[in-house]
Order: structure tokens, then C-alpha cells, then sequence
């Protein structure tokens, strides 16, 4: 196993208030994250939204969005927004896309072809790279054809923020290995991680593409508790409240949930199947602490994953 010290640590900022974001940002990690939704079960904020209320909070981390779901929003736009938010940044954006799906009434609301999201996002994507050069494109796509278009400036990061691409099944990383900087799967098992990694290797390697700047993320839902049943508990009802559906029998599949020591463990897990940037999104429970979620993986479990480590 290779040293901890390569590891990124990252946080989900699920409430974006100054406080919140203050003491996050005070903590030994190394980004913020935000997702969103347009129309779906549960209220939430929109991913383009928060991530500039992290721009205006933030000094020092990395933000990024996790995730959001290309496909219901036009490329420029997104170039635009992104660019605008690196520069007022000194370049700490990330742009972390999907395709979604699970609500369909997002896409309704959008007046987007549920069935096309997955080749809008793939245009999309080299569309917005395109742009992100600041130079005048004519661009004759399918889905967003356009002539003599030039969106500038542009961003602080040379080629533009990092494109990280989010999901779980085949088709996305395909979409990760021909035109992402990086994958962040979720509900993943670290067995399942380690395979995604493999297969996004493979096809890499039939499209001729060196992933040597590649970013490997992982979203890892997670609760922490002496008590580690109660752990396990939290984590089933927070994840069951998002996704609605039941949990109990999967949270040791697809989170890290436990005692500092099992959760330490399973983090580590990850680690050995190839994930490089771990994000933590807290699932503590209707009665549960987030902070002292936080917290604990701070000071307790990632101390722990490090020390381990390097002990390979």
C-alpha cells in the first residue's frame, strides 16, 4: 500500500452556512463537496448554487460539485459558471458530473428526454472542455449545436477544472475512461470499487488513453459510534430517507459503518482497491451528531487508515 500522506480527504457540505463551512474548512482535508437536485423527493439545494456559496465561504480547500447531473443544464452555461468560479477561486474547482435518472421528474421539469441523458452528458463534456479555451468553437452536435461561440475568460486551471465522473453502472465508466479526469462511484462496496477500477483501466487502454493524472474518488457514506450497531443504524435510516428504500440489510455492503476501529478498517479497504480522494458524506440518523461524526474521522479513524498504511 502506498504512503497516507497521497490520500485526499474530503467532506459532503450538506448545509452551506458560514458556521458550518468555517469549521469544516478549520479540519485536516482537503475539499468540500456539494450535490443537488432540480425537482426530486427530497428538498435540496441546486449543485451550481451551492458550490458558488462555497466559493464565497471557502479560503483554502478544494470545492467541488457531487454531483451535477449534466445533462439538465446547457454546456455554456456550465463552462461559464465553472470558469467564473475558478477564477474567483485561484483555480480550487472541481466539476464532478452524472447523468441521474432516479427522479424523472427533474428531467420533466427540464423538458430533457429522460432516455438521451446519458449522450447529452457525453457531448456536453467535450463541448464544455472546448469552451473552457476561451477561443471562438462552432461545435455541430446533436444536442447542442452552436456557431461561433466564445465563452471567456477563461478558467484559472490550464484545460479548466478536473471532470470527475460520478455513477455506478458500465456506461459511466466508459464515459470516466474516454472523457473524465477522474471516477467517484457511490454506494459502492470496496470489492466493487476495485472492479470499477479495473474495467475503467481496460477500456483506457482500447481507447489509447493514458490515465496517469487520473483521479480516483470514492463517495463513502458513513457514520461512526463506540456502539457500533447504532452506527450501523443511523447510517441504514440516513440512506434510506435519501434513496427511499431499506437499507439495514446492505449498510455493511455499501457504507462505513461502525466503531472507530471497523470504520478505520473499512476505509482502508477502499484505499487497497485503488480510491485516492475519499469524500465522507456523514449519515448519522434523525438522532444522530454529524459533528461528532466529523469529528471522529478526523481525529480518530483517518489517523488510523494513515498509520496503517504506511506500516505496508
Amino acid at each position: 500500500m502506498s504512503d497516507g500522506r497521497d490520500l485526499g480527504v474530503g467532506f459532503a457540505a450538506s448545509a452551506v452556512d458560514a458556521a458550518t463551512v468555517a469549521r469544516l474548512e478549520a479540519l485536516p482535508i482537503d475539499s468540500l463537496w456539494v450535490g443537488g437536485h432540480v425537482a426530486s423527493r427530497n428538498p435540496t439545494p441546486e449543485a451550481m448554487m451551492g458550490l458558488a456559496r462555497l466559493s464565497a465561504l471557502t479560503e483554502r480547500v478544494t470545492i467541488g460539485t457531487a454531483i451535477l447531473l449534466l445533462p439538465l443544464y446547457p454546456p455554456a452555461i456550465v463552462a461559464k459558471q465553472l470558469a467564473d468560479l475558478d477564477r474567483a477561486t485561484g483555480g480550487r474547482t472541481v466539476l464532478g458530473v452524472g447523468v441521474g435518472g432516479e427522479y424523472p421528474a427533474e428531467f420533466r421539469a427540464c423538458q430533457v428526454p429522460i432516455a438521451e441523458r446519458g449522450r447529452r452528458a457525453d457531448e456536453a463534456i467535450a463541448v464544455i472542455r472546448r469552451l473552457w479555451t476561451a477561443e471562438e468553437i462552432t461545435h455541430d452536435g446533436p444536442f447542442y449545436p452552436m456557431e461561433q461561440v466564445r465563452v471567456h475568460p477563461a478558467p484559472v486551471q490550464p484545460g479548466g477544472p478536473p471532470i470527475v465522473v460520478a455513477g455506478r453502472k458500465e456506461p459511466a465508466m466508459r464515459r470516466a475512461a474516454r472523457l473524465g479526469d477522474g471516477w467517484m462511484p457511490y454506494l459502492y462496496s470496496p470489492r466493487r470499487y476495485r472492479a470499477s477500477v479495473e474495467s475503467i483501466r481496460g477500456h483506457a487502454a482500447a481507447a489509447g488513453r493514458d490515465l496517469e493524472e487520473f483521479g480516483w474518488y470514492v463517495w463513502i457514506f458513513v457514520n461512526v459510534d463506540d456502539d457500533g450497531d447504532r452506527a450501523r443504524a443511523g447510517a441504514a435510516e440516513s440512506m434510506g430517507g435519501t434513496y427511499d428504500q431499506d437499507f439495514r440489510a446492505m449498510v455493511d455492503h455499501v457504507a462505513a459503518a461502525g466503531t472507530p476501529a471497523e470504520v478505520a478498517r473499512r476505509v482502508g479497504e477502499f484505499v487497497d482497491a485503488g480510491a485516492r480522494h475519499l469524500i465522507f458524506a456523514p449519515a448519522p440518523g434523525r438522532d444522530g451528531d454529524r459533528d461528532r461524526i466529523v469529528r471522529t474521522l478526523t481525529d480518530d479513524v483517518m489517523p488510523a487508515v494513515r498509520s496503517a498504511m504506511g506500516e505496508h
